[in-house]
């Protein structure tokens, strides 16, 4: 038996049975680097492994393929002994004809490149990868206008070079896409699904995005102002309900529905109310309540998001979150973003112009959405728990009704428009 230790934690061991190491305590994110000593006593040699652990940014599935190139378990990346020899079809690379019997090349899931092999037809049982393979194969054919994807060879028949190239990375995408969005929902903590689709290019998950639900301050920055109080309703609205204790209207009506002018707040119930979570004051702080689609757009716009629900004239869509910045990182980072032909600040300029939220690296579903100068989407400042008048939450309310499959978009300039719309909810008051 071979022993692992962690230099760090001389309480973390591996225990390696069999040629295997199974790994108990070490994470996707960490990998090992580590020696072998050999450590005689009588009769018999021992050996001692000592590792190294350093962040690690290979992907899952990488670190899957190397426990099984090099016969390791690692129970945390979920490479155990009963699956560490098993096969699973992940996409099909290639195509050809060999005495009359058809063969696909098969890339094996949590398997390196390496070990890809040919399969007859009549051995798969995979249908729906059959199928993506032949879409893919005649998208390249109708998009490049090229003639017949087979040529005859020595050997019987095969898929011409450009054509393999453009199926295995529509493969590699789709399998990337996939991975996007089981992360997505696992990360989301609100009701409505989030789907990600790309039937327009090859483009892939961004790179440097980070999902959060809610902001994500800076240092020294404190987003939660410490309330320690709330409403004594047990069935709001009351009198002294949380919006009319900030001299402010009461935002929804029994539908749950936006009621107020554009410009004004919105008081939610907090942590501290006495009323349930069924309270009709409780909505933004809820989540997404639809289900929503990350989808590349076809006119050069990049990701855009399309609702897969129908949704009511001044409902609650989704919030508008990413790190709160001061304004002058905000100006810093806007010059960099500016070159780069990308705006996600959005400044929290309600009462001041102290902070800023910056989506561009960490945000949700609101990084994608577009900008457009006939929006169905609506900006709204929210305070639930916290009242600091400098760090309001940001929502996005629907301003028509929004067919199924349409997409969601507002306006970026909106934000210029702040003061303008207080004075005219003020007078409208």
């Amino acid at each position: 038996m071979d022993l692992w230790s962690d230099p760090v934690n001389s309480s973390s061991y591996v225990l390696q049975s069999g040629g295997l190491g199974e790994s108990e305590h070490k994470s996707s994110a960490e990998f090992s680097f580590s020696t072998q000593l050999r450590h005689e006593m009588g009769k018999e040699s021992y050996f001692l492994i000592v590792a190294w652990y350093v962040p690690c940014l290979a992907a899952h599935e990488t670190l899957q393929e190397l426990c099984r190139k090099e016969n390791l378990t690692c129970k945390s990346i979920g490479i155990a002994n009963r699956n560490l020899k098993s096969y699973e079809v992940e996409y099909l690379c290639g195509y050809k004809v060999e005495e009359g019997t058809e063969y696909y090349l098969v890339k094996w899931k949590g398997w390196p490149e390496s070990t890809n092999t040919w399969e007859p037809l009549e051995n798969l049982k995979c249908p729906l990868l059959l199928q993506n393979f032949h879409n893919d194969q005649n998208e390249y054919l109708s998009r490049a206008k090229q003639g017949k994807a087979l040529i005859t060879r020595k050997h019987g028949k095969a898929l011409k070079p450009a054509v393999v190239d453009y199926i295995v990375k529509k493969a590699k995408q789709r399998v990337a896409l996939q991975r996007w969005k089981e992360e997505l929902n696992r990360k989301k903590n609100h009701k409505g699904m989030i789907l990600v689709e790309n039937t327009v290019d090859l483009e892939g998950p961004p790179l440097d995005f980070y999902y959060i639900n809610e902001y994500k301050p800076a240092p020294g920055i404190n987003v939660i102002n410490g309330i320690t109080t709330g409403c004594e309703c047990s069935d709001c609205p009351a009198e002294k309900c949380c919006p009319k204790e900030a001299g402010c209207l009461l935002a929804y009506n029994k539908y749950r529905q936006l009621k107020i002018q554009p410009g004004l707040p919105i008081y939610e119930c907090n942590s501290f109310c006495r009323c349930g979570p069924d309270c009709p004051n409780r909505i933004v702080q809820k989540g997404t309540p639809y289900s929503l689609c990350i989808f590349r757009t076809n006119n050069g716009r990049g990701w855009g998001v399309k609702t897969l629900q129908k949704i009511k004239t001044n409902s609650f869509v989704m919030e508008y979150v990413g790190e709160v910045i001061t304004s002058e990182e905000a100006e810093r980072r806007g010059q960099l973003y500016d070159n780069q032909g990308n705006t996600y600040l959005f400044d929290l300029d309600y009462d001041s112009d102290e902070f800023t939220v910056d989506a561009a690296r960490y945000g949700n579903v609101s990084h994608f959405v577009n900008h457009s100068c006939d929006p169905n989407l609506q900006v709204f400042n929210v305070f639930i728990d916290n009242l600091d008048l400098r760090l309001p939450r940001i929502a996005l309310f629907s301003t028509r009704p929004i067919k199924a499959g349409e997409e969601l978009t507002f306006d970026y300039q909106m934000k210029e428009k702040w003061n303008l719309l207080l004075q005219q909810a003020i007078i409208y008051i």
